[in-house]
């Protein structure tokens, strides 16, 4: 599986061809804060809803710190997705290192 550091996908998404970013969080956690253009589906409903995802696209799975998503992202290599990145540190490293404006929870 491949990994992306925080700043990794904040250069991707400054090139203006975005992957599309998975956020695999609960919907109380995505109130508190998200990264915009998320699709947003949660960990404990991929396994139905996989079939929503592009699986030719790029995409990036999220979640708090990185666990969640590396589980997903997992589950759909196993599931035949062949370009599934997992954000290492989740939207915590990005709320540490590239806004510091976002609210840490």
């Amino acid at each position: 599986m491949r990994h992306l550091s925080v700043r990794q996908l904040k250069e991707r998404l400054e090139q203006g061809v975005p992957p599309v970013l998975l956020d695999v969080r609960e919907e109380w956690e995505l109130a508190r804060c998200r990264l915009p253009g998320t699709t947003w589906i949660p960990m404990g409903q991929i396994m139905a809803r996989a079939s929503e995802l592009d699986r030719e696209k790029e995409t990036v799975v999220v979640c708090h710190h990185g666990i969640r998503s590396w589980q997903v992202a997992k589950y759909l290599e196993h599931e035949g997705f062949e370009n599934v990145i997992n954000l290492t540190g989740g939207i915590d490293a990005w709320a540490k290192e590239i806004d510091p404006s976002m609210p840490l929870y």
